[in-house]
């Protein structure tokens, strides 16, 4: 604007004056109107380009910001993301150490009651002599104690008459039996293939069973051992250790077993009171 209005005055001047300067004043004056302009344009071409210069920093000022609102929704959309991988984490963590708790405690009752029936063998072996021993084998396997009497100390063949020489024995047993209150008690009665036919036993089943059941009578009437943790069974001829074809192999199928067995009900109390994992976070996490 001061470059436009000296040039403005200059014209003037020369209108005013042009009857007394002199041509080379006028000239110069000419020259000095011509720089002017060219000055302002060029002034004029600056400001275009600043000014198109502002506007394409602006475009890039609003794509920034766009850019960064974006980036901003993402960030935020990550973090609800990742804190609801850190709940369901969290939720599956809990799940395994309750699991593992759960395990732990069922490895301890399992290793407790083992260690019960080893006690449980060990004291009836020492309890027994060296006479009676020779009729009866004590073994733990599996977490059950097997008690196994040879049938000729217990019975008369084909017979199923406790015999006197067999009360001391299973007194013996008896008083462990009532010692453990927490066990089962399984009378099993085992024969050889060699057929029967007696009055009122019409095979090894017959046999076997009643065997089972004599033994089950004298530890509960003789011996106090409760009845409601007996149990009678008979398996005939069809649970064998040994051969049929020699008299050893029969004479040791024919024997009665007492298998003591820990009780099922701190297991199934336990297993009642497994975590549930029906709605498992695991499902959840991806």
């Amino acid at each position: 604007m001061k470059l436009k209005g000296m040039a403005i005055l200059a014209v003037g001047a020369l209108l005013t004056l042009s009857g007394c300067v002199t041509h080379g004043k006028y000239n110069r004056l000419q020259a000095e109107y011509n720089a002017s302009q060219s000055a302002l344009a060029d002034s004029r071409a600056k400001a275009a380009t600043l000014e198109s210069l502002l506007e394409e920093a602006r475009k890039n000022n609003q794509e920034l910001k766009d850019n960064y609102a974006a980036l901003q929704r993402t960030l935020d959309q990550s973090i609800m993301t990742n804190q609801s991988g850190n709940v369901n984490i969290s939720k599956l963590v809990d799940e395994i150490n309750a699991s593992n708790n759960y395990i732990k405690r069922l490895v301890d009752a399992k290793s407790k009651s083992d260690s019960l029936l080893m006690v449980l063998s060990t004291n009836l072996t020492r309890s027994l002599d060296t006479s009676e021993l020779k009729d009866v084998n004590v073994r733990v396997l599996k977490g059950v104690v097997y008690i196994s009497l040879a049938d000729n100390m217990l019975f008369k063949s084909g017979s199923y008459a406790i015999s006197p020489a067999a009360m001391d024995i299973l007194a013996k047993i008896a008083k462990i039996i009532k010692d453990y209150k927490n066990y089962s008690v399984l009378v099993e009665g085992n024969t050889d293939n060699v057929p029967i036919r007696r009055e009122n036993i019409r095979n090894n089943w017959d046999l076997s069973t009643l065997r089972a059941s004599s033994v089950v009578q004298v530890l509960q009437n003789d011996f106090g051992v409760d009845p409601s943790r007996l149990t009678a069974g008979g398996r005939g001829e069809y649970n064998p250790i040994a051969t049929n074809a020699t008299p050893e192999g029969r004479q040791a199928n024919r024997r009665t077993q007492i298998i003591i067995t820990p009780t099922l009900d701190q297991f199934m109390d336990l297993i009642d009171k497994a975590p549930d994992t029906s709605n498992s976070a695991a499902t959840s996490v991806r």
